[in-house]
């Protein structure tokens, strides 16, 4: 069976929603954005039911959720605060902090790694994406 095949109502959804699927023979990769935490979700639901605490080692999920500019994220650390930086980069000095939980806005995005964003107190600067998530 294709992997396509087995993973069919996944791939549809991803295509669907403009996620690229590649078939490469032993591993089926879907990549890109997709608009919501609530789809990619539900591919990670469709793949575990698929294939039940994710054995088979034939698909990787490699998404990220689409945020808009000038749209509102979340600070997702897991307890501390994020630092908010002059530049884009860990060697540039620290200009203020957002703390786990706050909903500040996205004002660009640098590349894939940093995101230039505006706390609630106005302050501007970059933040490494991975500590943002999209407010729906």
């Amino acid at each position: 069976m294709a992997l396509t095949d087995k993973y069919k109502e996944l791939v549809d959804l991803a295509k669907q929603y403009g996620a690229t699927v590649s078939d490469e023979g032993k591993v089926l990769r879907v990549t890109g954005e997709v608009p919501s935490p609530a789809l990619k979700d539900k591919m990670w639901e469709i793949y575990d039911r698929i294939d039940p605490n994710f054995k088979s080692n034939d698909l990787i999920i490699n998404v990220s959720v689409k945020t808009t500019e000038g749209g509102k994220v979340k600070v997702v650390t897991r307890e501390s605060n994020l630092n908010i930086r002059k530049g884009p980069g860990t060697d540039q000095p620290v200009v203020g902090k957002a703390a786990h939980g706050d909903i500040i806005t996205l004002v660009s995005k640098y590349n894939d790694q940093w995101w230039y964003v505006r706390d609630n107190d106005g302050e501007e600067g970059y933040c490494y994406s991975q500590y943002l998530e999209p407010v729906q």
